[in-house]
């Protein structure tokens, strides 16, 4: 089983960026990677679209909206993994009301494709998206 995390401190509260990621189907909201978030099953599943016409399809795991952290399994997408549950969470940081750290993490076993490999692709895929929430929070 491989693992990866990446993390980035934001300039807003907690219960700021816990409001623009917190709901299940929020990713377009933040991340220009996902166009479209759909739906399913009571809103336990999201069913996403990317601009390369890629479909990834999620199951949210564990939610919990005082903790601001959820956690998600892939069922499909055009991954070289198996096995995928993630984790998103918002800290408050201690002593700055108005700053958050973000945390995105994944445990998953490669296919096809070494630990290394698969870690650094989905590092990028966080790092890239944790980075594109801070540009988001900042404009």
């Amino acid at each position: 089983m491989a693992t990866t995390s990446a993390s980035v401190d934001v300039p807003s509260s907690a219960d700021d960026v816990w409001r623009l990621i917190g709901g299940f189907d929020a990713l377009p909201d933040w991340l220009p990677y996902i166009q479209k978030s759909e739906l399913d099953e009571g809103g336990r599943v999201r069913r996403l679209s990317n601009g390369d016409g890629d479909v990834i399809v999620e199951r949210l795991k564990a939610f919990d909206d005082e903790k601001r952290t959820y956690s998600y399994a892939i069922e499909q997408a055009p991954f070289p993994v198996t096995g995928y549950l993630s984790t998103l969470t918002v800290h408050a940081v201690t002593g700055a009301p108005q700053a958050a750290r973000v945390e995105w993490s994944g445990t998953f076993t490669p296919v096809g494709v070494g630990d290394a490999e698969a870690e650094a692709l989905f590092h990028g895929i966080y790092a890239d998206g944790l980075a594109a929430l801070l540009r988001a929070l900042e404009g």
